[in-house]
């Protein structure tokens, strides 16, 4: 009994339009606003409805305002999932769930909203004269910015596995691929080939320009009610099968101490994912996992039971990660790298899509749709949708 699996349904989603960091012509909590209001009108349904709201990475638009600004009857629910930045995207999702399920709230909005113009960019170091705590170790010799402080683990696990640079541009070279298809993608007309791919710059190894995600503002938001009333709405539901966070054994250990060091952070997950959807790798139709950088989603990959880290070099290729025809359609709205980095809740709700049938990349009779949220850090999450017939 103690389960998510099919209990709630995902009846809403929406987004703002996207922007290149920095140039949004509304604030952050105007953008979290937009994105409810239009996840609302897809589930057909009033703001005032709304009584709940769960976001994560500190999300600065605060659940009470947001109530007040929405005319909503009530607040019974405002959920904040800590730490992880990204890591935190399916956690919210779990936990505006876990509301719905329980009784805590009737409608629960997950949201995320970025202003990078108001608040400062994600993918740049600190600059300050002083650094203290756990930087004073890493900052002062250069370990400063997301990249350099992933790249770390990357090179450790490709050269644990001996994976090669073509494994990386194979997730890259997709999601563009994807992005070349769908009119919201920041890099909507904008192709990358593999010529292009390797004469672009480092930006630190094995991280070239275009294996590193994208700085970008706007919001996006999704709908939760419980089960029972998913036949209730103006869209097709898609019911949430499972959803997990967390890390392993002293995963937060400071100083890039972790005992196991090149991982994604997933390899206690997994498990819990799959036996809450009741679910194996072989059953997942599409699948949507977070680019921070190219290398989180392959070291994810592989701690997800898709690929054994030995046969990275073999698994990774292009073409399996295409939809609609690939052996594992990966990132088909074209993902944080080239639709646009909404902190990673854009690809739960292309997952949401994918069931319904309304991706710009669509996979054909998709029933199960995955979400991995947030590699290498801690805590991370992931999640699993499904379309009725798999209940």
């Amino acid at each position: 009994m103690r389960t998510l699996r099919g209990r709630v349904a995902v009846v809403g989603i929406g987004e703002t339009a996207y922007y290149k960091r920095g140039e949004s012509p509304d604030a952050e909590f105007k953008l979290a606003l937009k994105a409810i209001l239009a996840a609302c009108s897809d589930a057909g349904i009033a703001p005032e409805a709304i009584d709940g709201f769960a976001s994560y990475s500190n999300d600065r638009s605060d659940p009470s305002r947001l109530a007040a600004a929405l005319g909503c009857r009530e607040l019974r629910f405002a959920n904040m999932q800590w730490g992880g930045g990204g890591g935190g995207g399916s956690a919210a999702v779990g936990n505006g769930a876990a509301a719905v399920a329980t009784g805590m709230a009737e409608c629960v909005v997950v949201f995320r909203s970025l202003a990078q113009g108001q608040f400062g960019r994600f993918g740049q170091g600190p600059r300050r004269n002083v650094i203290q705590g756990d930087g004073a170790h890493t900052v002062p010799y250069g370990l400063m910015s997301p990249a350099q402080m992933f790249a770390m683990k990357v090179q450790r696990f490709m050269f644990d596995h001996q994976v090669v640079q073509s494994a990386l541009r194979s997730i890259s070279l997709a999601s563009y691929h994807h992005a070349q298809n769908n009119p919201r993608a920041v890099m909507y007309g904008r192709p990358l080939d593999e010529r292009t791919y390797e004469d672009s710059r480092w930006i630190v190894e094995p991280f070239h320009l275009y294996d590193c995600c994208q700085e970008n503002d706007g919001a996006a938001a999704m709908i939760i009610v419980p089960a029972e009333r998913a036949g209730d709405f103006a869209q097709p539901p898609a019911y949430l099968l499972s959803a997990v966070a967390g890390s392993h054994y002293r995963a937060g250990a400071s100083v890039h101490n972790t005992p196991d060091y090149a991982t994604s952070t997933f390899k206690t997950l997994a498990p819990r994912l799959y036996e809450m959807a009741g679910v194996s790798p072989g059953d997942v139709n599409v699948l949507q996992s977070y680019e921070n950088f190219t290398g989180g989603v392959m070291m994810s990959i592989v701690e997800h039971g898709f690929c054994e880290p030995d046969a990275c070099n073999e698994f990774f290729v292009k073409e399996r990660f295409l939809a609609p025809d690939g052996e594992l359609p990966l990132n088909t709205s074209g993902g944080n790298l080239a639709e646009c980095y909404m902190h990673g809740l854009g690809l739960n709700i292309e997952a949401v899509r994918q069931i319904r049938g309304q991706s710009t990349n669509q996979v054909a009779g998709a029933q199960v749709s995955m979400v991995i949220s947030g590699p290498m850090v801690t805590p991370v999450s992931a999640s699993i949708f499904g379309a009725e017939g798999v209940l």
